[in-house]
């Protein structure tokens, strides 16, 4: 067990703390005995996100900032700017941008999101260049390239403290997995690899040791990759997976902190730099420690059905990751 001061330093800034996935993903970390400051950021709400957050009787401190619009203008209860979200954060989590809509790809997000990134990236990269950046936005087979552009290009990159949350497809496959063999979803660990992105998502069922036909593992696999459609579809226009993809980076945010606080093992998926295989950017687990990423590990063997998969896969995830470098060119 820590001591109350090990657990007590750590600030989190959520960027687009006002939205569908921001306002849930702030809740649950009010909640975090590892979090002392909360630091809500986006372009509206926040300080009464902020001040609704303060009444939860956790250890926390929360804040809300506006974008920067003079001296003198913020509500009572508010800070000034991304500068004030930012400064002194140990790891910030960026969930912020627009929701699909049924009929559209994580990919149709992109000219969106992929500018509300980069001007958030740019404000991490001069206000705490040293903190882990939990990008959430979509498409983030795209948005984590340009993040390591933008800190590339300000001279403050490090490729232990960019990653791409990917634990919601970690999430899907435990809990699809588990009902198809009526487990309980947490005695479940499906390995997923690959990006965050339809067919670019690969769950590795054949190291879990269950037992399926051939069409149970193309329906499970087909479910795990497409699972944020069923979301997008039952909302009918409303947003898209919004509570589990803030349950999902709350976790992630979670274990970076245990890692950071010294705790051993801590040991999590993450799309990352990665020389595993010819994709610059790759979703694999990676062992956590207290400066971000310590290792990025294997994958183990694929079966065949899983090798076709990966070979499907990996032009498209270049081709994404390509267009995210391309965008923080131009």
């Amino acid at each position: 067990m820590f001591a109350r001061s090990a657990l007590s330093s750590a600030k989190v800034a959520v960027l687009g703390a006002a939205g569908g996935i921001g306002q849930p993903l702030s809740l649950l970390c009010k909640l975090s005995p590892y979090i002392d400051t909360l630091s809500c950021y986006d372009v509206v709400g926040t300080p009464g996100v902020a001040a609704d957050l303060s009444h939860c009787p956790t250890k926390s401190h929360t804040t809300g900032s506006l974008p920067d619009a003079g001296a003198g203008s913020w509500p009572e209860g508010s800070e000034g700017g991304l500068k004030a979200a930012l400064e002194g954060a140990d790891v910030v989590v960026i969930p912020a941008g627009v929701p699909r809509k049924p009929g559209m790809t994580r990919d149709d997000l992109f000219n969106t999101n992929a500018s509300i990134v980069k001007t958030l990236v740019e404000g991490c990269a001069e206000h705490c260049p040293d903190a882990v950046l939990a990008i959430i936005s979509n498409p983030v087979n795209s948005t984590v390239p340009i993040a390591a552009e933008v800190l590339k290009a300000k001279g403050v990159y490090n490729p232990k403290k960019v990653c791409g949350v990917t634990t919601l497809d970690v999430c899907r496959a435990n809990t699809f997995l588990a009902a198809h063999m009526g487990k309980d979803p947490s005695d479940v660990d499906v390995t997923v690899i690959g990006g965050h992105a339809g067919i670019t998502i690969l769950p590795l069922l054949s190291q879990t040791g269950a037992t399926m036909t051939d069409e149970e593992r193309e329906a499970l696999t087909v479910r795990i990759q497409f699972g944020g459609d069923e979301v997008v579809q039952a909302k009918a226009g409303a947003g898209s997976a919004t509570l589990s993809m803030a349950y999902a980076g709350y976790l992630f945010t979670e274990n970076v902190l245990k890692a950071k606080a010294g705790e051993k093992d801590i040991v999590m998926p993450a799309y990352v730099e990665s020389g595993i295989t010819e994709a610059e950017f790759f979703a694999s687990p990676c062992r956590f420690g207290p400066d971000g990423v310590e290792e990025v590990l294997g994958y183990g063997e694929l079966s065949d059905y899983e090798q076709g998969w990966f070979d499907k896969m990996l032009p498209d995830l270049k081709a994404q990751i390509q267009k995210g470098k391309d965008f923080a060119a131009n």
